[in-house]
C-alpha cells in the first residue's frame, strides 16, 4: 500500500558535504573508461553524481526484461570512492519498444498532430498506459537500489514539462473532462464558470469538451486558463505516482525532481509541496553580461519554495550549451562567480550537466566538466579548482538567506496574463513585470526572497506585486493583514482584475485589494507601441512605456506621483495609502528602470530599508546564516573591479585573510565573509572607479 500523502517529514538528502558534481552518463562509455572516470572525480573534488536519468531502455531492453548488471557495477565502484548517487528512476523518456506497442501514449501539439518518437519525453502526461509503466519503473529501481549505501537521494524523471508540458490528445481531453468534473461538479458550474453565453458557447455534455486546440478565433479565457491549471496538476499527479511508490518502498530516502528556473509552465509552489528537497537547473546566458540578475531571482524562487530551506543547484553548465541559438562560452572566472552566486542564494550543491562530454547525439557541443580533450580542457581545470575551493565553505551548508524583501510569486497570474488572447494589451505580462522589479531592487541592493499571494509574509519588510491579476478574497485579505500590522506593500499595474474564473470584478480593478490600495480604476489605458507618455514624481520625469491606467483616489490617499503628459496629464499615477501600521502603494504603469530605481528608492526609505546611492547591477552581496554567524558573500559579475563597504569586520572564508571594513574584488571575484550575526540583515554598499550610475 502507497504511503500517505499525510507524511509532511522532511527527509534529508544523505551527504555530509556541500554536493559537488554533475550528471553521469555511464552507459555511453566503456568500462575502461569508468576507471578514469573515478580517478579523475576523486581529483576534482567530486561528492556526488546523477543517474541514470535516461537509461530505461538499456535497463529493460525488452518488456519485462532486465539488466541490472552495469548500473549494480557503477553504483558499487562510485560507493567505493566516496561518491554519493543521485539516483534517478529513469522515468526520463520511454523506451522505443514501449511507445511502439502504444502508439496512443503518444503526445499531440494544439494543431492535432501525433509527436513521432526520436528525442525526449515522448509522452503524454494523461495516458493510462504511460502512467502504468513508469510506476512499474519506480517500483523496480526502489526495490533493487533502495538500500544501495551510496544512496543520498531519488531523482524522479528530469525537467518534468521541458518538452511536454501540454498535450491536446483525445486522452488528455478525457483527463481534463475528468478535472474540470472534479472542479466544477457538473455543467451548470462549468457553464457558469466559463460565461457561455458570451459567443454560444454552452455545452450540453462533458463529452463536447476538448482540450483548446487551435480554433477559427479567440478562445474563451477560462477554457485556456483551466487548461493550464489542468497541464500542471496533470504532471503533477505524475510526480506524484512515483512518491508514493518510493515512499512505500524506501520510506526514509528524500525525493526530489528538478525544476527549471521561474518556469512558467508548472506551479512550483505544488510541486514543492510534494518533495522533501528542491533542486534546480539554471542556464544563465553567457552572451548577456546581466543574466545574473535574473538567476538571483531565480534561486530566490528556489529557497523560498520550501519556507527558506537550502536547496540544490542539480544543473549549470560549465561553459557553452547546446540548446540556444548562438551558444556562447563562459569566460575564464565566470563558472566559478556564477556557481558561488547559486550557493550565496542558498544552495549547498553545485552540480553541473554533465561529467564527460559526450562524444555523439543532441549534446555532443554541450560543454561539461571533463571536456572533449579531457584533463586538459580548461572546463576541467576550472571545475577541479572550484570543487577543491568548495570544501572551504563547508560552514555555510545548511544556513539561510536573510532577506527583509519579498516578491509575490502566483501561477494563475502569470498564466492568465500570458494564455489568454483577449487582453487590453501583450505589452503587460507577469514574467516582464515580475524581473524588471526584481532587478531595481537587486540593484539597489536587496537580496529577494519569493511567497505567495497569501503568505505567509512574516519577517518581511516589504513585499511587492509586480502584477496580480487573478485575486480572489483570501490573497486580498492576506495582503491586508500585512499592511495592518506594519508591513509595507506595492501592487503594480493590472491587478485585482479578475477572479479565479476570469470573471472582471463588481466595480472594476483593482477589485478585492479596492480598500486597501484606495484607488479605482477606471479604464486600462495601454499605449501604442512606439509612444510613451510621462509621470512626474518629485519633480523627476519617470518614462511610461506600454502601459498606463486612469485611475482615482480617495481622500485618505497620497500621490506620490501624477501622469505629466496625454490624455491622463494630472492623474494620480503612483499612490501611497496608509493603513493601520503599515502602507500600501498602486503604481499604475509599467515604467522603465531609471524609473523603477527612482521610485523603489522611495518605498524601501518610507519602508525603513536602506538603498545603495549607486544602483550597481554587476556587484552582489547576499548573507547566509545560522544563529550565530553570518556568512556574507560578495560577488562581481563583472569585468571591472568593485569596492564592498561592510558593516563590519571578518574573515575571508576563501583566502584565509582578515578583512575590515572594505573588500575590493577584480573581474569575476568573490569573497565570503564570516563575522558574528548582526541583529539586522547587514547591507552592504558598493563603489565603483567612476561614480558612474551602471545598472
Amino acid at each position: 500500500m502507497a504511503a500517505s500523502r499525510d507524511d509532511d517529514r522532511i527527509r534529508p538528502v544523505r551527504i555530509d558535504c556541500l554536493a559537488f558534481g554533475g550528471d553521469y552518463n555511464p552507459d555511453q562509455w566503456s568500462e575502461e573508461t569508468w576507471h578514469e572516470d573515478i580517478r579523475l572525480m576523486k581529483e576534482a573534488g567530486v561528492t556526488m553524481v546523477s543517474l541514470p536519468i535516461f537509461s530505461w531502455p538499456q535497463l529493460e531492453p525488452e518488456p519485462g526484461v532486465y539488466d541490472w548488471r552495469w548500473l549494480d557495477r557503477i553504483l558499487d565502484l562510485l560507493h567505493d570512492n566516496g561518491i554519493r548517487i543521485d539516483l534517478a528512476t529513469a522515468t526520463a523518456t520511454p523506451p522505443s519498444w514501449l511507445l511502439r506497442a502504444h502508439p496512443e501514449m503518444a503526445p499531440w501539439d494544439a494543431e492535432g498532430h501525433r509527436l513521432e518518437f526520436g528525442s525526449r519525453q515522448t509522452y503524454c502526461p494523461s495516458s493510462p498506459i504511460w502512467r502504468e509503466n513508469v510506476e512499474r519503473m519506480t517500483r523496480a529501481m526502489a526495490e533493487r537500489y533502495g538500500a544501495h549505501p551510496g544512496l543520498a537521494m531519488w531523482h524522479i524523471s528530469n525537467e518534468y514539462g521541458d518538452h511536454t508540458s501540454r498535450c491536446w490528445c483525445p486522452e488528455s481531453a478525457k483527463h481534463f473532462r475528468r478535472w474540470l468534473q472534479d472542479r466544477y461538479g457538473d455543467l451548470d458550474g462549468l457553464n457558469e464558470a466559463w460565461g457561455v453565453n458570451v459567443w454560444g458557447q454552452r455545452y450540453t455534455s462533458w463529452d463536447h469538451i476538448e482540450t483548446p486546440r487551435k480554433a477559427p478565433g479567440p478562445i474563451n479565457p477560462t477554457k485556456l486558463l483551466d487548461f493550464e491549471r489542468f497541464s500542471s496538476d496533470a504532471l503533477l499527479e505524475l510526480f506524484q505516482i512515483e512518491i508514493d511508490v518510493l515512499r512505500e518502498v524506501t520510506p526514509d530516502i528524500a525525493v526530489t525532481t528538478n525544476f527549471m528556473s521561474m518556469f512558467r509552465d508548472l506551479d512550483y509552489w505544488d510541486f514543492a509541496e510534494r518533495e522533501d528537497v528542491v533542486t534546480d537547473d539554471a542556464y544563465p546566458d553567457p552572451a548577456d553580461p546581466t543574466s545574473h540578475v535574473g538567476a538571483a531571482l531565480n534561486y530566490g524562487l528556489m529557497r523560498s519554495l520550501k519556507g527558506g530551506r537550502p536547496w540544490l543547484l542539480l544543473e549549470s553548465s560549465v561553459s557553452a550549451t547546446s540548446w540556444r541559438d548562438v551558444n556562447v562560452p563562459k569566460a575564464p572566472g565566470k563558472i566559478r562567480v556564477e556557481s558561488l552566486q547559486a550557493v550565496a542564494h542558498g544552495s549547498d550543491a553545485v552540480m553541473f550537466f554533465q561529467w564527460r562530454q559526450a562524444k555523439y547525439g543532441q549534446e555532443k557541443f554541450h560543454s561539461s566538466m571533463l571536456g572533449h580533450r579531457g584533463e586538459r580542457s580548461r572546463s576541467f581545470q576550472e571545475t577541479k579548482a572550484l570543487g577543491n575551493e568548495l570544501k572551504r565553505l563547508e560552514a555555510v551548508r545548511g544556513t539561510r538567506v536573510r532577506s527583509r524583501v519579498a516578491l509575490v510569486v502566483d501561477w494563475d497570474s502569470w498564466w492568465g496574463s500570458s494564455a489568454v488572447e483577449s487582453l487590453p494589451s501583450q505589452r503587460l505580462q507577469w514574467a516582464q513585470q515580475a524581473r524588471a522589479w526584481h532587478r531595481a531592487l537587486y540593484s539597489l541592493g536587496h537580496a529577494v526572497d519569493t511567497v505567495r499571494a497569501t503568505g505567509p509574509f512574516d519577517g518581511y519588510d516589504l513585499v511587492v506585486v509586480p502584477n496580480l491579476y487573478i485575486v480572489e478574497r483570501p490573497q486580498a485579505d492576506a495582503l491586508c493583514v500585512f499592511v495592518e500590522r506594519g508591513g509595507n506593500l506595492v501592487v503594480g499595474p493590472f491587478s485585482g482584475v479578475v477572479d479565479a474564473t476570469e470573471k472582471v470584478h463588481d466595480g472594476g480593478a483593482p477589485g478585492p485589494l479596492r480598500r486597501l490600495l484606495g484607488v479605482e480604476v477606471d479604464e486600462q489605458w495601454p499605449l501604442a507601441d512606439g509612444l510613451a507618455e510621462r509621470i512626474d514624481y518629485a519633480g523627476r520625469l519617470l518614462k511610461v512605456p506600454h502601459w498606463a491606467e486612469w485611475i482615482e483616489a480617495d481622500a485618505d490617499v497620497e500621490v506620490r506621483g501624477r501622469y505629466a503628459s496625454g490624455v491622463l496629464e494630472g492623474l494620480p499615477a503612483i499612490t501611497r495609502r496608509p493603513s493601520g501600521e503599515g502602507s500600501a502603494w498602486y503604481i499604475s504603469a509599467k515604467l522603465e528602470h531609471d524609473g523603477l530605481l527612482t521610485v523603489f528608492r522611495d518605498i524601501l526609505r518610507c519602508s525603513g530599508l536602506p538603498a545603495r546611492d549607486e544602483a550597481c547591477v554587476d556587484a552582489e552581496a547576499v548573507t547566509r546564516a545560522d544563529d550565530n554567524t553570518d556568512y556574507t558573500f560578495l560577488l562581481n559579475h563583472g569585468t571591472e573591479p568593485v569596492a564592498f563597504s561592510l558593516p563590519a569586520s571578518g574573515v575571508d572564508l576563501l583566502s584565509g585573510n582578515e578583512v575590515a571594513d572594505r573588500v575590493e574584488l577584480g573581474a569575476f571575484g568573490v569573497a565570503v565573509v564570516v563575522s558574528p550575526r548582526a541583529a539586522s540583515v547587514p547591507f552592504i554598499t558598493v563603489t565603483t572607479p567612476s561614480a558612474k550610475e551602471r545598472a
